[in-house]
């Protein structure tokens, strides 16, 4: 079966075509777990539920993965204030690791609830340091962002405001196996 898909980058509809031919590999953006999540954060999730429901029904194999940000959001979204983890960890007297296990259980039951097909791999960004800084290197070094970046306290950090050759390329170039673990 055909799919057409709009094309956020070119604006138009088009036909989906698979650098593997009937694989489709979806990447969703995950929970940021420090707290519950709301109806409008699960709209989020559903939706990725309902895209790979669809991809399956036409035929195709998919390969779900989704992270879930278990570190590094600061109160505002210009990246100033305390980190809402270490907030919400001296509130609940647990430490960081607990409250975004915690909550990281809770998303995952409510997804249950709402019969939302759990991904094929969920990884942590606590776990996948070192593969984004490889990818941000690699971004710098292909010229698709900024050579100077923030480094505080020994984390790296950069604002992409516009990738000057479109983001497909970008994640194509600098794609990074994931590694293996046993």
């Amino acid at each position: 079966m055909k799919v057409r898909l709009h094309n956020t980058l070119t604006g138009k509809v088009q036909s989906l075509s698979p650098s593997t031919p009937g694989e489709v590999r979806l990447y969703s953006c995950g929970p940021t777990v420090y707290t519950y999540a709301h109806v409008g954060n699960l709209r989020t999730y559903i939706f990725s539920d309902v895209l790979r429901r669809a991809l399956r029904s036409a035929g195709f194999r998919v390969r779900h993965v989704m992270s879930v940000t278990d570190v590094g959001h600061l109160q505002s979204d210009a990246d100033e204030g305390e980190h809402k983890m270490v907030l919400v960890a001296n509130r609940e007297a647990r430490s960081p690791w607990q409250i975004a296990r915690f909550y990281e259980d809770r998303f995952f039951e409510d997804c249950d609830r709402l019969h939302i097909f759990r991904p094929d791999v969920v990884c942590r960004a606590t776990e996948h340091v070192e593969e984004m800084i490889r990818f941000v290197e690699c971004l710098i070094d292909r010229g698709y962002a900024p050579g100077e970046y923030g480094v505080d306290e020994g984390h790296k950090a950069i604002l992409l405001r516009r990738l000057p050759h479109g983001f497909p390329a970008c994640a194509r170039d600098c794609y990074i196996d994931p590694p293996v673990h046993s």
